[in-house]
Parts: C-alpha cells; structure tokens; sequence
C-alpha cells in the first residue's frame, strides 16, 4: 500500500497559513509473488520460476507485462546477466486454467511477458525455466537474486524476488591413462587414474570416495601412490590378482575443492578444478 501526503495554504492580507498535512492511503490490489522450484542452482543447471499476479479487487486488469531481470548484477561498471531463457518453457494460466502461451522477449538482459491478464478477484500464474550461464557465481555462499515487475494496465508498478544460492557439493570426473602403450609381455604397466573436481565443496574421508577398476589383463607386484604417496594394502587398497579386481578403501581418495575466479575484462567465471592422481604399476 502506498501513502501519499497534502497540504493546503489559505492566504490572506499578506499572511499565509499552512493547513494540516493530510495522510491518505491508496490500496493497491495488485499483488506478485516470485518462488523458484528448488532452492539451488549448479554449473549450466536449469532453474523453474513461478510468478503469481493477484487481484484482489473488484475489475479486471488486463494486457499488463511481467518484466524478469534474469538475476542482473553489476560488475564493475557493467552488468552481467547470470540466467538464461530456455526458449519454449513458458506457461500462462488464469485461475490455475492453461492459456495460450503468452508473448515472450528475451534478448538476454531481459525476459518479458506480455498481454498478461488477471481477473476481479483472481490470480494468474506464470511458470518457466531459466538456466545459469558463464556469469552465474559457482563459489560457496554465493546467490542469484532475480527480480519480476509487473507493471502496466495503470496499476503502480509491483516487484518479486526470488533467491537461489549455489549447491555446495563436489563434482567428480575421472580419466584414465594408460603407459606405456603398447607393452611387451611381462612388461611394466601403469595405470594412472586422474580425479578432478569442479565443484565447491571438496571430497573429504567423510564422503567414503572408492576408485575400483578390473585389470585385464591383471597385474601382479601392484605399486600403488596417491598423490605421490604410497599406498599399501589391505590398509588403503584392496586387489584380487586372480579376478584382477582393485578397489580403493573408502575414504582413501580425497579431492581438494575447484577454485573460481572472475575475469576481470568479461566477467565471466573460471573454474580451476581441484586435482588428485592415483597411480597403479603392475607386471602384465
């Protein structure tokens, strides 16, 4: 609700007196709300947004625009946008009724629908989905606040938010390599097994992390290191010579956490992944 203020003068024989100031209210029956279906958000991670215009009145407004920022926040003396349209997603309903979908823009520093109708003592609904981008922020405690106004039909201009933070948990990948290729019979092989993490959170024992792997051909007289130190068995690894099975102990392999920088010229984020290598040597 929005307060406005008046005050009158009356004038007389060179004298001016001011009156009262007068306090008036105007009831605005024009509500929003914003709400984002799950509360965070990963790397190139889609997001569904829910907008909800009531009218509590006893008119109809019709053909306003529902304006999203797309979580723009500035950088410098710019701004980034860190969400994205997913073209296509968009659905309109009037009193939980489907419509056709409404007219959409997104030019990538905006999303707007417009010809957005909302009935005397209704309420229509907007769903869509975004997904982030190279300038969402991926570091822990870091967020994305977007912002709907919904505005024309000559209501007062209404505003929602919605804030997303981003996930806190490791992202594994994992490659193998082998050497030397190719080996002669009864030769030295090494395996090497590279895990790089680029998510925000590191893998710690607690996350009971294994590495198991089948060799076949097997190997015997096993080396193994991690991170440069050697592992031993049946303490750290576990290997069956005749099946070739081998299976780290869980809470052996750790991965330290990626770190994210912000180019300081596009404002793009980096990911640098945190790396950890296990080393297998064998006799084939």
């Amino acid at each position: 609700m929005a307060q406005f203020t008046n005050q009158a003068q009356l004038s007389y024989n060179d004298s001016v007196i001011n009156s009262n100031i007068a306090v008036g209210e105007i009831l605005e029956v024009i509500s929003a709300t914003k709400t984002a279906v799950g509360s965070t958000y990963g790397r190139d991670s889609n997001v569904t947004y829910v907008i909800s215009v009531v009218n509590s009145g006893t008119v109809p407004y019709t053909n306003l625009t529902v304006t999203d920022n797309l979580g723009v926040y500035d950088f410098g003396t710019t701004a980034l946008v860190p969400l994205t349209y997913n073209e296509g997603t968009a659905n309109y309903y009037i009193n939980g009724v489907l419509q056709p979908t409404p007219a959409v823009t997104a030019d990538g520093t905006s999303l707007v629908f417009s010809g957005i109708n909302v009935p005397a003592g209704g309420n229509a609904t907007i769903v869509y989905e975004v997904s982030t981008n190279r300038f969402a922020p991926l570091d822990t405690d870091t967020e994305i606040t977007n912002t709907a106004t919904v505005s024309g039909g000559g209501i007062t201009p209404v505003t929602a938010q919605a804030t997303v933070t981003a996930e806190s948990e490791p992202e594994l990948s994992v490659t193998k390599s082998i050497n030397p290729v190719p080996v002669t019979e009864n030769g030295t092989l090494t395996y090497t097994f590279v895990i790089q993490n680029t998510g925000n959170s590191p893998v710690t024992p607690d996350d009971l992390a294994v590495v198991t792997d089948t060799f076949n051909p097997t190997l015997s007289d096993l080396t193994v290191t991690f991170n440069g130190e050697t592992l031993t068995s049946p303490t750290d690894y576990t290997y069956n010579e005749a099946s070739g099975v081998f299976s780290t102990v869980a809470g052996v392999i750790t991965v330290p956490a990626a770190t994210f920088t912000q180019d300081p010229t596009t404002g793009a984020w980096i990911t640098t992944p945190g790396v950890s290598t296990l080393t297998i040597t064998g006799t084939v």
